[in-house]
């Protein structure tokens, strides 16, 4: 999916309708086309199954995917495609609740498990982080996406973020760069905790010295990206690439280096996370770190319909929490660093 999206620059969601034959999406014939010779160019093959008879009464054919939040962030809409899609190819239909973390809502929605119909349970959150899973839960089979308990009671998927801050900062130091700026979203998350711990690592991997000098905390808007950067290019020794922990605030960051007279990448190299559908339209195109919510999606039912295989051949059921990784997409914002490049505070005086 990634791959088809990143050929035909078109987002994984549009891949998804156009390769599952979604009739009521607003899409071109061009973009259907081009999507499909894309897709038999790179030896992509969807899935086929036999069209399934009219579900009996009594049939467990039914997913039930609960989120707190999918209408705030763009990620989880993509999570909710991958776990449709797998839930469509083993002869499963899927049903969201979205309940907005109200407690309530969500109760009253985990009574629906008592449905003769349901066979399963995914439990999302909008943010990555640990959780109190419902009794509900325990007493039906479930997998939790997104999130994860701390007594393992089931199995849970979630995005490695340590491996890539890793592979983001990685890059940038194979690239040559050596003073590398870091500008953090909300501490409090997860997901910012763990992509400056895989910045950290990738430094010391590379014998170079961490300098808090060059990270700033922010709040994942694209306003803060561009504060920061100024900040970060006023230090007496600014870095030669910043790397952003989400997409917006990647952009904040080209603007803010627009503004003071500065080339991306030529001058500045500029690091994303996420690929939004945005990264591919900036300018320069954003390189950045995938977020899998596709693969987490497809991930979570896969495995939710194994362990319930399992059950019923009276096999153990092991439960696990598994970290995936996302690629990294190679675009226009990062080249080598200019060894002729001098100091910003010398070019443009910063108010």
């Amino acid at each position: 999916m990634t791959d088809i999206a990143k050929t035909a620059g078109v987002s994984q969601s549009t891949v998804s309708l156009v390769l599952n034959g979604a009739v009521g999406a607003k899409l071109s014939e061009a973009t259907r086309n081009k999507v499909h010779e894309v897709a038999q160019q790179l030896g992509y093959q969807l899935p086929v199954r036999a069209a399934q008879p009219p579900a009996r009464a009594g049939d467990r054919n039914l997913i039930v995917y609960v989120a707190d939040e999918v209408s705030t962030s763009p990620h989880p809409v993509v999570s909710i495609d991958g776990a449709r899609d797998a839930a469509w190819n083993a002869g499963c239909v899927l049903a969201v609740f979205s309940t907005h973390g109200n407690a309530q809502m969500e109760q009253q929605v985990l009574q629906t498990l008592a449905m003769p119909n349901v066979l399963g349970v995914i439990y999302a959150t909008v943010y990555t982080r640990k959780v109190a899973v419902p009794p509900a839960l325990l007493k039906v089979p479930a997998v939790l996406l997104n999130c994860y308990a701390s007594d393992h009671a089931l199995s849970s998927v979630v995005p490695a973020e340590v491996a890539g801050g890793h592979t983001a900062t990685d890059y940038l130091i194979v690239a040559g760069h050596r003073r590398i700026g870091f500008i953090n979203g909300e501490t409090w998350q997860d997901a910012a905790k763990d992509r400056l711990k895989g910045y950290r690592q990738a430094l010391a991997t590379a014998d170079l010295l961490f300098d808090e000098r060059l990270v700033r905390d922010g709040d994942w808007s694209p306003d803060q990206g561009f504060e920061l950067t100024l900040s970060l290019m006023r230090e007496p020794q600014p870095p030669t690439a910043i790397f952003c922990a989400n997409d917006l605030m990647a952009i904040g960051a080209i603007e803010a280096l627009k503004q003071l007279g500065l080339r991306v990448p030529e001058d500045v190299s500029v690091m994303g996370y996420d690929d939004q559908e945005i990264a591919r339209h900036t300018h320069p195109a954003l390189t950045t770190v995938v977020l899998p919510n596709y693969e987490l999606g497809r991930w979570a039912v896969d495995t939710l319909l194994q362990e319930e295989q399992n059950r019923s051949a009276g096999a153990p059921v092991r439960h696990r929490t598994v970290k995936l990784d996302g690629p990294l997409i190679e675009r226009a914002s990062v080249c080598a660093p200019s060894t002729a490049a001098a100091p910003v505070n010398t070019l443009i005086n910063i108010s």
